[in-house]
């Protein structure tokens, strides 16, 4: 497939989501559809779902409608930079903690048999449970003599998200050359540490793309999730949290930090797309993870 099919495909399917928003809205109960006291589908009026117009143009006025200062559009750009950072020292973190993960389980059979059930473990507890508990833990810490930050917490939080596609992605990718090749490289007497290099390394790309865009999505995700459990301020969870308030007499100004949160997630998918064209001669067939 081109890169132009790829790009029109992609708008396409951006384009696709207020499309049918707005189709739905249009011929949609105003009530919503209820079967045996369960919403099946949702309500359209306005207050419930508001036009894609109105969202975009609330984003244009002032956070106090009336009372003039900052546009909303401002206000969110500002929480999403401070979402965006926390996610992104999470991300960094998770993907050096998920490399060496998987490094320890492709270099030490038995370290993947006792880790991988773990890793695959720690994904199944619940992030809104585990935050608070976290926070906890960094609140008794003493670095330096002075407390952690409360955004260490939250990039904590990211990480955990962050590192489980990354050491699966790098596991697979790693194991993934063939045993011809590595058989080659044996009888030439190279090292484990060159094998790693020029061979399982180069290899293991095509994996790691997939897991690298995945686990910046986790990342986003899990420090959105944990600003609001922990209750940090400044950023786009925390907006979300006291936006919603004003839903039943504004209903455009709760959508503008999820928008937020949407743009800084096609940046994180961005960061990564260039972080593989740096990589095109290794990439070959990018495999999902």
């Amino acid at each position: 497939m081109s890169a132009g099919r790829r790009w029109a495909l992609g708008a396409a399917g951006v384009m696709l989501v207020p499309v049918v928003w707005e189709g739905y809205k249009a011929i949609g109960p105003a009530d919503g559809v209820v079967i045996g006291g369960i919403t099946v589908l949702p309500r359209t009026s306005d207050l419930a779902m508001p036009h894609v117009w109105t969202m975009f143009a609330r984003l244009a006025e002032p956070v106090l409608p009336g009372r003039g200062g900052d546009p909303l559009w401002q206000v969110v750009v500002g929480a999403a930079g401070v979402t965006l950072g926390v996610a992104a020292l999470g991300w960094v973190v998770g993907v050096v903690v998920g490399m060496l993960l998987a490094l320890l389980m492709q270099r030490v059979r038995l370290a993947e048999a006792s880790l991988l059930p773990w890793i695959v473990v720690s994904q199944t507890v619940p992030l809104i449970a585990l935050a608070p508990l976290v926070a906890g833990l960094i609140a008794q810490a003493k670095v330096g003599g002075q407390q952690p930050p409360i955004w260490f917490a939250v990039a904590i939080i990211a990480s955990y998200l962050a590192f489980f596609p990354v050491s699966i992605g790098a596991l697979r990718g790693l194991g993934s050359p063939q045993t011809a090749h590595v058989e080659l490289l044996h009888s030439y007497a190279v090292g484990w540490w060159q094998t790693l290099l020029r061979l399982r390394l180069p290899a293991s790309v095509p994996y790691l793309l997939s897991a690298l865009r995945l686990a910046a999505a986790n990342a986003i995700v899990g420090t959105v999730v944990a600003e609001v459990s922990i209750g940090m301020g400044g950023g786009l969870g925390r907006m979300m949290v006291e936006y919603a308030s004003a839903a039943s007499g504004d209903p455009g100004k709760p959508w503008a930090p999820i928008f937020g949160a949407i743009a800084i997630g096609l940046v994180s998918a961005g960061a990564v797309a260039l972080l593989g064209l740096t990589l095109g001669r290794y990439r070959r067939v990018e495999v999902g993870a």
